[in-house]
């Protein structure tokens, strides 16, 4: 490149892929680190992708993206939370109430005094109060308050975390350190919006009664939610069930395309999509399939396929989709503990993987799904084709497999048809027949526990 270019871009750019020699020759990534001046001056890709991760990982966590304005500004929810006791409606939510809801609260963000009174039982987590003293202190996961002078609250803002992360419950259930990328089987996403005092612009979207709106969002249950009702308007599937699908993780998707169910996406596509069109944040948003009115009559008569801001300035959403996708790259699936599974099972289940059941054909390790377009039928996997049909392309992806052990919480599969990893193995059997004897269907439950 020689000097007078590197000089040309900014030698001191903390963006710069390329380091410069003061005699202008190039050197690459690995000998920029090698030098430590990666470390010291966050030149090259790998201080920009340490300063990414450090980036995403603060707005997967803290970034609303502008979303207050419809929790707060539209369904009113803030004033939910409050309590007619502190300038909201009816009672309020009490921690002891958020908790049931699987809302989570974030143990290093409390101080030292507070965890002290919360060990000697000095905090009360029946009094809404204290909830609005946890969201001051941006200690209620995927949750941020907005406060006047005054200390009412005035908005509430959620974030990506509210689904996609947990707690290890290190102080109390619900209470404890982070656990990002986790699926947030606890929370009841229904329930938490049904509770909203105004949800008209809901209703007037799908063009239902309120009470319709809390009918259909009730039905989801704790650890569910459905993206595509604000698409297609479909509620319940035909045998009368919440047509919602289980949370899914947000970490172990390094390698593999295909960030949900039924792959509509990668991470950054889904990013965006979520950010703009279920959390409501405000920012640009393009795919031409949500034009379809035949498939996707609520969001083509809504304009989803074609979002944008007032202006590139409020535009709050797509400058943060690098990082993020970043950040959630570099989450992985998390190892499972010893005591999960019994090894020697394992054992004799990864031989049954990678041979007599042939999962690895579709599983292939290490990624654990299919390099590439990795997609099937609903006839391939022996399964109706519902919620395919409500994808544009028609398919299930191959779930990646890694960390299965965190979110069986709900069941398996996009929608918990299967209680147990023992009733999906006995579906493939049949499905595919495998002919597998009850003791290795065992050892093939065991094996998936341990990945």
């Amino acid at each position: 490149m020689g000097a007078r270019m590197c000089a040309a871009i900014g030698l001191a750019a903390s963006a710069a892929v390329v380091s410069c020699n003061l005699d202008g020759a190039d050197r690459t990534d690995e000998e920029v680190t090698a030098s430590g001046e990666a470390a010291n001056h966050g030149d090259g890709a790998v201080g920009r992708a340490v300063r990414l991760v450090h980036e995403g990982r603060r707005t997967f966590r803290f970034d609303t993206f502008g979303d207050e304005a419809f929790w707060g500004g539209t369904l009113g929810l803030h004033r939910a939370i409050a309590g007619s006791d502190h300038g909201g409606v009816g009672p309020g939510v009490s921690p002891t109430t958020a908790l049931a809801l699987g809302l989570k609260v974030d143990l290093d963000a409390l101080s030292r005094r507070t965890v002290r009174a919360l060990r000697r039982g000095e905090v009360d987590l029946d009094d809404p109060a204290t909830t609005l003293a946890l969201l001051k202190a941006d200690a209620v996961v995927g949750i941020t308050g907005f406060f006047d002078d005054g200390g009412q609250l005035t908005s509430i803002g959620i974030q990506c975390a509210l689904c996609h992360s947990t707690v290890d419950d290190a102080f109390a259930p619900g209470i404890g350190h982070r656990l990002d990328g986790w699926a947030n089987r606890d929370l009841n996403v229904g329930a938490i919006v049904a509770a909203a005092p105004d949800l008209s612009a809901v209703a007037t979207l799908l063009g239902v009664s309120e009470d319709t709106v809390r009918t259909v969002v009730n039905a989801w249950g704790p650890g569910k939610f459905d993206a595509e009702l604000f698409l297609d308007g479909q509620a319940f599937r035909p045998d009368g069930k919440t047509a919602a699908t289980l949370i899914p993780p947000a970490f172990g998707m390094a390698g593999i395309d295909g960030h949900t169910y039924t792959g509509w996406g990668s991470v950054p596509y889904w990013n965006a999509f979520v950010a703009n069109l279920e959390m409501h944040g405000q920012g640009t948003f393009y795919d031409p399939r949500l034009a379809d009115a035949t498939r996707f009559p609520v969001a083509a008569a809504a304009g989803f396929d074609d979002v944008r801001p007032p202006s590139p300035e409020a535009d709050r959403i797509t400058g943060k989709l690098a990082a993020l996708q970043v950040y959630q790259l570099s989450l992985d699936a998390p190892r499972a503990p010893r005591d999960r599974f019994d090894r020697a099972a394992a054992a004799r289940g990864r031989a049954l993987f990678a041979g007599k059941a042939d999962c690895a054909r579709c599983h292939v390790p290490p990624l654990y799904t299919e390099p590439g377009w990795n997609r099937h039928t609903a006839a391939e996997i022996g399964i109706d084709d519902f919620q395919a049909r409500r994808s544009p392309d028609v398919h299930y992806r191959t779930t990646p497999l890694r960390g299965l052990w965190t979110h069986g919480k709900g069941g398996y599969y996009h929608d918990g048809r299967f209680a147990t990893l023992n009733d999906v193995i006995a579906h493939y059997d049949q499905a595919l027949s495998l002919g597998l004897t009850a003791a290795e269907r065992a050892d093939l439950s065991e094996f998936l526990k341990s990945l």
